[in-house]
């Protein structure tokens, strides 16, 4: 049988997104699957969007992470996407870091990438193919949701969120879960209430 591919759809800055990337690589060591990731953007997302003062400066702050990676991506190919997002994770999350310009210059460093690439956390110049990217991923799911999007063939969802990632067979089982219950032509929705937040393990 041929490998799957799990398409994974993310935003640097958020940590749920990380808690389910997590996952995924786990997942990667448990199934036939591998993981590509691409790049969304929760400020694309909340264009337009009337938001508290506080989260939209926040989403105003936030677009170099991400067009940094699409750069990076644009620049040095696909496969360095994964281990610079891994880079910039850690440090956010695990890491705490919010100075984005210094996360993105440290995460940079850390993966053997020009320092130059960080001019674009300013710039522009790739926003469309940011937005390209984040459409391709929303367009599966609808406007609805946040990131992370995953898309297995013909099977995409919003989510797992989880906490913390599954480690092992039990990040298999939930693979298998996830992929049987969103593959159900006219199933939406399971939710229920988060009682704890991100667990950096």
């Amino acid at each position: 049988m041929a490998k799957s591919t799990m398409d994974f759809w993310f935003d640097p800055i958020c940590p749920w997104a990380w808690m389910t990337s997590r996952w995924a690589v786990e997942v990667e060591k448990v199934r036939d699957v591998t993981v590509r990731f691409h790049v969304m953007s929760l400020s694309v997302l909340n264009e337009g969007r009337e938001l508290p003062a506080e989260y939209r400066a926040k989403m105003d702050a936030v677009w170099g992470p991400v067009r940094v990676v699409i750069a990076a991506a644009d620049q040095h190919g696909e496969e360095v996407i994964e281990p610079l997002y891994t880079a910039m994770g850690t440090l956010i999350h695990p890491g705490g870091r919010d100075d984005w310009d210094g996360v993105i210059a440290d995460a940079l460093a850390q993966v053997g990438l020009p320092a130059e690439l960080a001019q674009y956390a300013h710039s522009e110049e790739y926003d469309e193919k940011l937005r390209a990217s984040h459409r391709e991923g929303i367009e599966k799911v609808g406007e609805d949701v946040g990131t992370p999007v995953i898309a297995v063939g013909d099977v995409a969802f919003f989510g797992p969120v989880v906490s913390p990632a599954p480690k092992g067979e039990e990040a298999g089982r939930l693979y298998d879960g996830v992929l049987a219950v969103a593959g159900v032509p006219g199933f939406f929705e399971l939710k229920r209430t988060r009682t704890t937040g991100p667990v950096f393990d």
